[in-house]
């Protein structure tokens, strides 16, 4: 494999050899051993033709993978499809939560599974050599060959070839070519579920082949979706100016959000005579495929398919595209666990994410990012042994149903509260024992909350605001566009964003990386209780034994008093989560952890008056002028006799992120015991090391990987607590470094998708990947950001070019940069003068 021209012209000017895999560079008086990892890429393009497939093929695959794993000298490993890698279970994930006994004793196959599209897969991977081999052997890759099957992932066993590249020998001066363009077969269909191996021959002609890694192919246009998206009947009726709550919210945004709240549940049935289809034919894989906005988590049967949630989908311009997961959900059908022959419940718990967080603009803007109520859409894709495929379980309000659930309120800033009686109330609602039929519909302006467990009829998500409409607003508020030139538009009646285009993932999901015990537990009386973890990080507690039964203390403590409960006598337990310590009080000091408080959010962290935040709409109003990171867990006054029971089954927020190493739980009776802290982050592979004598590099660096995790919530935040946005400047100067610490090779090719988004249309780039109007103020105007921050897109596109060798990227951006260089040649003379920097930059050469 090449190695980028950049780092082989830095290793020659060295003087050094480069080998394959890794490279020393000399710094100062010290030396530094730096993993750059070596690997091979292939962009397959599935061509229309006929291939013929038979069993002396399938037994050839058989054999070759059985007898020759182990005889070459050169491995295979981290096999990624599309830039992503199969994750079979995320690294910190906790104990599987306790279920009800109607839930299936069939469990989802993987916390991840890549689903690519049909027009173009892109197989990528690292090889080695391998251990005890000779180094003649290992130093040349003479060919390669890729194999993909269709497997039944329950019967363990290969079904049918669906594509053999044939041996593909390697030119030994060029090593394994960047691309490989190939045709000759059908394009894979939609819905299947697929593995693939490489096979690699060394010096000496021995093979040696992969393990086998698994991905799913879903829909590439909106014609392949046979589901829409669907919401709650209430929540729409909020962004429909014709309807009482529609005038609300227009008038009052905050209540308009208000009446959004609890969030709903969404659930289907689906009869096994809809799985079955014809009864001369057998089934080989079942593939959910399903997103939500805000944030959503899948469960079938009454199982979690995966431990991801906080931000699921990833953090885009929700207008412009949105991505979608996939499940293998063949082992709840067929195998040991699967009931083939009965009816099944998919359901999927809803969070506000950043589609519908609470509007309450510091830092961040909601007004300018995309808006409307929770909404999901999802199909289940049916592949038999003849090949054909069947969709079931499509979303619509005919054989969908939604209710309001336990999630009193969820938000990415301010944390998340669980209404524990609901949470056991409705326990088995995605179970098929805990079905029930739609019985009454809801009454027109009832209280949210006399919603919860009422079942009814969805309704599709519509809205009268076109994309193209919305990118004209934006663009006259970014002042990219003059209002003059503007297109003229009626005023729409329903006012909630278009949802943009469905796409695959294009990063692998935010999960539990890290599973963290406290170091120490302290009590701080009236039963408060401190617990530090000794390292910040992104995420929430998990309670593996729930928590402890609450008291009420005769004041509670600043910032854990829950009003809209003690009113009611309600019992709550709250958890409030900080990144440093007051000096004066051992209080968690959430001035320096909220960015929306008594400070102005500046790098001067003014301070500022008492009732600053008295007036700010949609502040909440027992957060104590500081707007808090903090989940609560309520237990209303009529089931205060079983408090102890339902708060043992508390087990952790889900929509919510917080940045943390302190926590603090009140007011509990108990020493909370069974708790560890879940980092949460983007479960990109960390495979760059650096060690050296000196403790305090080495804790630099700790240091420096340490903020990279925190601040990598599907995008590359600033901070994990304040603003969580993408900020060019912070890209520019870390990139480098996240390049050696993590995989960051489909992480960073949606970055740049993200800013291509937000270009607008005069060339302009924005300061932050989704634009939020943010530092405008030292840009040079119409639209820009400051411009060396706006400036990240062409910068973090070579890095990406030169460090993974994505050429493919750099042609398809390259447009997008020509016209940003092309705006600031008409613009940036003017602008400089205009903001008097000619001045200050006179006495520099």
């Amino acid at each position: 494999m090449r190695l980028p021209t950049l780092l082989s012209n830095r290793l020659l000017n060295n003087g050094m050899k480069a080998p394959k895999g890794r490279t020393r560079r000399k710094y100062g008086l010290m030396t530094l051993a730096i993993s750059i990892p070596s690997y091979a890429t292939i962009i397959i393009y599935w061509q229309h033709s006929q291939l013929s497939i038979n069993t002396r093929d399938v037994n050839e695959i058989i054999r070759i993978s059985k007898d020759s794993y182990l005889g070459g000298s050169i491995e295979a490993f981290d096999l990624s499809v599309n830039y992503l890698k199969l994750i079979k279970e995320a690294a910190g994930a906790p104990p599987f939560p306790p279920l009800v006994p109607s839930a299936s004793n069939a469990r989802a196959m993987e916390d991840f599974l890549p689903v690519v599209l049909p027009s173009g897969v892109t197989f990528r991977w690292r090889h080695r050599a391998r251990a005890g081999s000779l180094s003649e052997d290992s130093t040349i890759i003479r060919a390669y060959r890729i194999v993909v099957v269709r497997r039944s992932s329950v019967r363990a066993r290969i079904e049918s070839l669906v594509w053999d590249s044939g041996r593909i020998n390697v030119d030994e001066d060029t090593g394994a070519p960047d691309f490989v363009k190939w045709g000759g077969t059908l394009p894979p269909s939609i819905g299947q579920i697929l593995e693939w191996q490489v096979h690699i021959w060394d010096a000496k002609e021995a093979m040696s082949s992969s393990s086998w890694e698994k991905f799913a192919v879903g829909p590439e246009n909106k014609v392949d979706w046979l589901g829409d998206w669907i919401s709650h009947p209430e929540d729409l009726s909020t962004f429909d100016r014709r309807k009482k709550k529609g005038k609300t919210a227009l008038n009052d945004e905050c209540k308009g959000w208000q009446l959004r709240r609890p969030l709903p549940l969404f659930r289907t049935q689906i009869d096994f005579k809809e799985i079955l289809g014809s009864q001369d034919d057998t089934i080989i894989s079942a593939l959910l495929l399903i997103s939500g906005l805000g944030s959503f988590r899948a469960s079938f049967d009454g199982i979690p398919l995966s431990t991801s949630g906080p931000i699921d989908p990833p953090f885009t311009d929700y207008s412009k595209r949105v991505s979608y997961r996939g499940f293998d959900l063949t082992p709840f059908m067929i195998g040991p666990n699967g009931r083939l022959h009965e009816s099944h419940t998919l359901g999927v718990t809803m969070g506000s994410g950043w589609w519908d967080h609470r509007p309450v603009s510091g830092m961040v803007k909601p007004k300018l990012l995309p808006r409307g109520p929770v909404t999901t859409i999802a199909q289940i894709v049916i592949t038999y042994e003849s090949g054909d495929t069947r969709v079931i379980g499509q979303t619509n309000p005919e054989k969908w149903q939604v209710s309001r659930g336990h999630i009193l309120e969820s938000d990415l800033f301010t944390g998340e509260s669980i209404d524990l009686m609901v949470l056991e109330m409705m326990e088995s609602w995605d179970t098929p024992h805990g079905w029930s039929n739609v019985t009454s519909e809801l009454k027109s302006n009832m209280d949210p909350t006399k919603e919860i467990n009422r079942w009814t009829k969805p309704i599709r998500y519509h809205t009268d605001i076109t994309i193209e409409q919305r990118v004209q607003e934006m663009s006259i508020k970014a002042k990219a566009m003059n209002r003059s030139a503007a297109e003229g538009y009626p005023v729409p009646q329903e006012f909630s964003s278009p949802i943009g285009k469905l796409i695959p993932n294009e990063i692998p999901p935010v999960l539990p990386m890290e599973l963290i015990a406290p170091d120490e537990i302290h009590n701080l009386g009236s039963g408060r209780w401190l617990l530090d973890f000794g390292k910040a990080m992104s995420g929430m507690l998990h309670f593996g034994n729930g928590l402890p039964k609450p008291i009420v203390p005769t004041n509670y403590p600043r910032a854990h008093g829950f009003k809209s409960a003690s009113s009611k006598n309600d019992a709550f337990i709250t958890v409030i989560y900080g990144e440093s310590l007051e000096l004066t009080t051992g209080d968690i000091n959430r001035v320096l952890v909220a960015g929306m408080g008594l400070h102005d959010g500046g790098w001067k962290h003014l301070s500022k008056s008492a009732n600053h935040t008295k007036n700010t709409k949609c502040f909440p109003n027992d957060h104590e002028a500081i707007l808090t990171q903090r989940d609560v867990y309520v237990v209303p006054k009529r089931k205060i006799a079983r408090q102890k029971t339902l708060f043992s089954k508390a087990r952790q927020s889900h929509f919510t992120t917080h940045s943390f190493r302190f926590v603090e739980i009140c007011c509990i009776e108990n020493t909370p015991t069974g708790i560890h802290a879940l980092l949460y982050r983007t479960a990109v592979d960390e495979w760059g090391f650096f060690d050296s004598s000196n403790v305090n590099i080495n804790g630099g660096y700790e240091l420096v990987r340490n903020s990279l995790k925190s601040n990598m919530l599907s995008v590359q935040s600033d901070c994990p607590h304040r603003e969580k946005l993408p900020y060019g400047g912070d890209l520019i100067a870390s990139s480098p470094a996240a390049m050696h610490f993590f995989d960051m090779s489909g992480f960073y090719k949606k970055t740049i998708t993200d800013w291509l988004d937000a270009q607008w249309s005069n060339g302009a780039y924005t300061e932050t990947s989704i634009w939020q109007n943010l530092n405008d103020y030292a840009g040079i105007g119409r639209g820009a950001g400051e411009t060396v921050w706006a400036s990240a897109p062409p910068v973090l596109t070579v890095r990406h070019m030169q460090h993974y060798g994505d050429v493919e990227l750099l042609a398809l951006s390259f447009e997008n940069h020509v016209n940003w260089l092309k705006f600031l040649g008409s613009y940036f003379d003017d602008g400089m003068r205009t903001k008097n920097y000619d001045d200050e930059l006179k006495n520099y050469t």
